[in-house]
């Protein structure tokens, strides 16, 4: 349906077009924020799982030696403590690219119901406009009749 001249738009739809879609990577702001993420996308990897469990396993064997509360200790606190961080991490990355595709899905659909909208308000408009026609008309060809 095209646009006359002196329709607008609803003002949120330009309001949105001018924000975008709000994504994880715009919550970073700031040195503090920017280096967060920084840490965050290097500890938060499997590689750096890898590492992590690396490094723990050297230390295993004086675990070993220490008995069963030392080496329950050393699971809990090296083990678990430093592999599980970066894969925790790197599972948070994957949840927050899938929130942002969700969301980025989530705002083309609501872009595309707002046009929608203001296209029905505008066709609502004509007919509302050609119903006060027919009605002018109708009731101009009665007035003779009275």
């Amino acid at each position: 349906m095209e646009k006359k001249e002196n329709e607008t738009p609803h003002l949120r739809i330009e309001e949105r077009a001018k924000e975008g879609v709000h994504l994880t990577k715009n919550e970073h702001v700031g040195f503090n924020g920017r280096l967060a993420v920084f840490i965050t996308s290097a500890v938060g990897t499997m590689w750096c799982a890898y590492l992590f469990a690396v490094i723990a396993l050297i230390s295993l064997p004086a675990a070993i030696r220490g008995g069963t509360p030392v080496l329950i200790s050393w699971i809990a606190q090296t083990f678990l403590q430093l592999v599980l961080l970066s894969v925790i991490m790197v599972g948070q990355k994957v949840a927050a690219l899938a929130s942002d595709k969700q969301a980025e899905q989530t705002y083309k659909d609501t872009e595309a119901l707002l046009k929608l909208q203001d296209e029905i308000h505008q066709m609502i408009e004509i007919n509302n406009k050609l119903t006060e026609e027919v009605h002018a008309v109708i009731v101009k060809k009665m007035e003779p009749l009275s």
